[in-house]
């Protein structure tokens, strides 16, 4: 791959030079000034790896200015004010001084194989601060400041150190290592696996010599990816990060999973995530919150793609959409940000976020991606430990989880079959990696495909969620149900079995938070065909909801909602008991809680016979919760409710409607069978 140093521009994360503006302070405060910062870089370490010389000749040059202004200081106090050249220069040097601060910072805390990319123009700019520096000092006003020998002498050393550098300062090793590792990237390119021993020795010049640097060098090459101005820059970035995965695999073996958190703040299991901020589709923080005709929010990205994947419905409530525009909740974000702000946790807009950059990988990173899968799964074909087995499905895991190219590697490579075998493990958190990695395939949609047709896969997921070893299992083998479902055909047939219903309801019932909304939401979305929704009757849906109502109750209305309006009679004769709870959320509820429990009461109310309307016309202040609804609620609250106030004036004045009527006479011996009481 011929990759010129233009092809990774300088990164545009601190202000360019020209914004630096000098301090409008007096001589002597501009002078103290420039002491502080001069002191500050001389603390700065020079670089480790790559551009070590010319970060090190800097420091040192930086190190003799601070000893000179700290002269320069000490004799201005007694000789009193700088002449104006002197301030200018001084105006100059702080510019200077800042550009070199933000350069050594920048290069300390990117990416290693960045930095290689860069060597030539990063070293090319400490020559040219370094010029500038030799300018400011030949024209520094030195006679005029009736200085000491001694500094005289420093201010000449000064000097000649700079134009001693002037015609040196490129390092050839940095750049013998640059084409070694471009070489290496064209052989992938063209489908070579690369020598161990020459990645080796490469990576260890790059101090790249354990699978924790080279994870932290992946993060910071993916943090690289948003600095980018062009796609072909993004992707020669990606095909680093493809290189630096594989040799991490190859050389250190996988990863061991992290009990420590990483240089990015994660958020923590402990950490509770407010209900709100949660995207109803992915369960994880939204990063760009949308709103939908419905009224609901979802995070853009996962509402995006079920909308691609042709779904016309709105998967909280299953209203069909009047329209596909996405509108931004900007209050909704702006809360989510103050909280991450709150909680340290870094909040990026999907632009950067490495999973949702929309890049197509090129042909080295695809490659480099192959290889590293097939390594991986060569490695779980052979016998070897759990611990070992262990690291190798995690690091599947978190490839699986990046992007589709890496999905569609993983599956195609035959990684199904063998993490079939590994759902049943007794090692807990290998059955977790191994339930996880089947989940973030799922998300693409020929894998969907994959899962339901391979022998074994959907079988096993589902003994995991029925008698996962732990919650997190069984909540992601009920993600990994979701996921599936999202295909129309597979919905049905996944409704029809009693061991995915039963499974569901326990863990809704009895799971952590996060795994009972895994349970309930995927529920739901078995909740959207007719047919299934009698399963869930069957199964004791509603007196799940019953159970979960005060915990999770949106979740518990919404569902609910759907079984009622789609169930039937036996639905609506299951639900009479809910009506108390109903009427509470009309008082008590969210604005969204409170339309699915006007809409489900319409419901109830309409089908369920005189007696479910009797039932609701007695509870106290009924009316004025009605009342409220329809002067506060939504749209389409307020119209729900206005059809239920309708219903029990018609009822209160002996006049039932014609369909309350027809489902009385024809059901009530039937459903009074069934109603509690």
């Amino acid at each position: 791959m011929a990759v010129s140093p233009q092809a990774f521009p300088p990164r545009k994360r601190r202000p360019s030079a020209g914004s630096f503006v000098s301090p409008n302070f007096s001589d002597q405060k501009l002078l103290q000034s420039l002491l502080f910062l001069s002191q500050e870089i001389s603390s700065l370490q020079p670089l480790p790896v790559i551009l070590k010389k010319q970060s090190s000749s800097i420091l040192r040059k930086t190190k003799l200015l601070a000893v000179l202004f700290e002269e320069f200081l000490r004799n201005n106090l007694v000789t009193g004010c700088f002449p104006p050249s002197a301030i200018l220069c001084f105006d100059e040097l702080y510019i200077v001084l800042q550009r070199i601060k933000t350069s050594i910072e920048d290069c300390s805390n990117g990416s290693k194989m960045w930095l290689l990319m860069q060597n030539e123009l990063i070293a090319n700019t400490f020559h040219e601060l370094t010029v500038e520096l030799s300018t400011l000092l030949d024209i520094f006003p030195v006679k005029e400041l009736n200085l000491s020998q001694d500094v005289e002498e420093l201010v000449a050393l000064i000097r000649k150190q700079c134009v001693d550098t002037k015609g040196n300062y490129i390092d050839q090793a940095d750049n013998i290592l640059r084409h070694e590792v471009l070489k290496m990237l064209d052989r992938i390119k063209s489908e070579i696996v690369p020598e161990h021993s020459k990645l080796a020795e490469i990576f260890d010049k790059l101090h790249l010599r354990d699978t924790t640097s080279c994870r932290e060098e992946i993060e910071s090459l993916e943090d690289e990816v948003q600095n980018q101005t062009t796609v072909k820059s993004k992707g020669d970035v990606i095909s680093l990060i493809g290189l630096v995965r594989y040799a991490k695999c190859v050389l250190y073996g996988a990863s061991t999973p992290r009990t420590t958190p990483s240089r990015r703040r994660k958020m923590s299991a402990d950490l509770s995530l407010p209900a709100d901020f949660r995207c109803p589709i992915s369960l994880d923080l939204m990063r760009d919150p949308v709103v939908v005709s419905t009224g609901q929010t979802y995070d853009r990205p996962s509402i995006s793609l079920w909308l691609e994947s042709g779904h016309k419905t709105c998967p909280k409530t299953g209203q069909t959409l009047a329209h596909t525009e996405l509108i931004p909740n900007c209050a909704l974000k702006n809360l989510i940000t103050m909280w991450c702000r709150e909680q340290r946790i870094p909040f990026d807009s999907p632009g950067k976020n490495i999973k949702s950059r929309g890049l197509v990988m090129n042909k080295t990173a695809l490659e480099a991606t192959k290889m590293t899968v097939s390594f991986l799964i060569n490695k779980l074909m052979v016998s070897q430990s759990v611990d070992t087995t262990n690291r190798v499905v995690h690091e599947l895991r978190v490839l699986a989880k990046t992007d589709s190219d890496n999905r569609s590697c993983i599956a195609e490579a035959g990684a199904l079959p063998l993490l079939v075998k590994l759902l049943g493990s007794e090692h807990h958190n290998l059955q977790v990696n191994a339930v996880t990695t089947i989940l973030n395939l799922s998300i693409m949609e020929a894998n969907k495909t994959r899962i339901m047709e391979t022998d074994g896969v959907l079988n096993g997921v589902i003994e995991v969620l029925r008698s996962g070893a732990t919650w997190e299992a069984k909540g992601n083998a009920a993600a990994t149900i979701f996921s599936l479902t999202n295909v129309h055909a597979y919905r049905k047939k996944l409704g029809q079995k009693t061991r995915v219903i039963k499974g569901l309801m326990d863990l809704a019932r009895h799971g952590t938070a996060s795994s009972k909304r895994d349970a309930l939401v995927t529920i739901l979305n078995l909740a959207g065909d007719r047919e299934t929704v009698g399963k869930l009757v069957e199964g004791g849906v509603v007196e799940m909801v019953s159970d979960v109502m005060d915990e999770l109750q949106e979740e518990a209305v919404t569902i609910l909602e759907v079984v009622v309006k789609k169930g039937g009679l036996v639905a609506i004769a299951a639900a009479y008991h809910m009506i108390q709870k109903l009427a509470r959320v009309l008082r008590e509820g969210t604005d969204r809680t409170r339309e699915s429990a006007m809409a489900t009461l319409v419901n109830i109310c309409r089908k369920g016979g005189s007696e479910t309307v009797a039932e609701l016309a007695a509870i106290q202040g009924i009316e004025r919760a009605i009342w409220e609804v329809m002067g506060m609620g939504t749209g389409r609250a307020r119209s729900k409710a206005a059809t239920l106030l309708r219903i029990l004036r018609r009822w209160a004045a002996g006049l039932e409607s014609e369909e309350t009527a027809r489902y009385s006479n024809v059901h009530m011996n039937s459903t009074r069978i069934v109603l509690p009481g």
